[in-house]
């Protein structure tokens, strides 16, 4: 996948390792907090893995204005098919509006196809009303299942059955 002009005039191209800076930066704007160690392994995982990996950048002139990184598993507790999880999706404040996010989305669609992905889950604070109302007109949905977490300190008071 190399360089090629996106519908919105933007180019749409893989992110390399040279684009962290760029990516913890976005992200800082979008999130509030960085995370650059978990951009750094996931950079170095994408390619080192390639096949595991779908990652695409949005450049506007020369900077990096938007990314997109969803990790591909196979065969998840023994489903067919391939499923993909959007590990990051973050466009430049200061470039929103502008159908970067929805360009971002159709080329993760794209690759992912290509890959026989056949679903892309994401989670979201429920409280970013602003990413949930991206997601929905992105075509996401509620999906048919509930999460569950635990605390890990916390000591299990009875015996857990076996699944």
């Amino acid at each position: 996948m190399g360089q090629r002009p996106a519908a919105s005039g933007h180019r749409v191209r893989p992110l390399t390792k040279d684009d962290l800076e760029a990516v913890v930066a976005i992200d800082r704007a979008d999130s509030g907090s960085g995370r650059r160690r978990f951009f750094e392994k996931r950079l170095a995982a994408v390619h080192e893995n390639p096949d595991d990996f779908v990652h695409v950048g949005v450049m506007d002139g020369d900077a990096l204005c938007g990314f997109a990184i969803a990790h591909v598993l196979r065969g998840e507790f023994g489903r067919e098919g391939a499923i993909a999880v959007l590990d990051a999706l973050a466009v430049d404040p200061a470039k929103r509006n502008r159908g970067i996010g929805q360009v971002l989305v159709k080329e993760l669609d794209a690759h992912l196809q290509r890959a026989g992905v056949r679903l892309l889950h994401s989670q979201i604070d429920w409280r970013r009303h602003d990413l949930a109302r991206f997601f929905a007109a992105a075509g996401f949905s509620l999906a048919p299942r509930m999460a569950l977490e635990r605390s890990v300190a916390a000591p299990l008071h009875e015996v857990v059955e076996e699944v």
